[in-house]
């Protein structure tokens, strides 16, 4: 099937060389470190116009999540009907278990999120940095945290990444 496995670790990329010569890249965020059995169905509202929101939802599918891709120009209604502090506001936004998954949250960090049942609203992940999963460019990877937050202001960081 595949001959060779290469990992690159200043671009979270793993090479599979495949017999016929061909080398797939996977990205270092497909690899799981996080089990959950939990209700795995999510609905993701994204525009039309994103490409990188697409990237996003095959990282979480490779993750176990089934997801539900509705495509919108509404995002800033459906935001708001979310409660999401506009501060946390990124591209996406994701339902799941009627928690709020805003941006390139790690599938991992979701898991983790969903069987801990916070009294918090979601995460998020801020604007959208580099390196992120759905953001990955090369070498490009900004530090970036993922944020708790409820509905009455309180945020907190969930995760720090530094280096990764």
């Amino acid at each position: 099937m595949f001959g060779n496995l290469s990992f690159y670790p200043n671009n979270n990329a793993i090479a599979l060389s495949h017999e016929n010569n061909a080398t797939v890249l996977a990205s270092v965020w497909d690899q799981s470190r996080e089990s959950y059995t939990g209700n795995n169905k999510m609905t993701v509202y994204r525009s039309p116009s994103c490409g990188c929101c697409g990237g996003w939802i095959d990282h979480v599918k490779k993750q176990g999540f089934q997801v539900t891709d509705i495509k919108t120009d509404e995002m800033d209604v459906i935001k708001q009907q979310h409660q999401l502090p506009q501060t946390l506001a990124s591209c996406h936004t994701a339902i799941i278990n009627g928690y709020v998954i805003e941006g390139h949250v790690p599938a991992d960090d979701i898991k983790r999120f969903l069987k801990q049942k916070p009294q918090m609203a979601g995460l998020s992940v801020p604007a959208m940095p580099s390196g992120t999963p759905g953001m990955e460019m090369e070498n490009r990877k900004q530090p970036f945290e993922v944020l708790a937050f409820n509905n009455k202001g309180k945020v907190e960081i969930f995760k720090r990444y530094e280096k990764y």
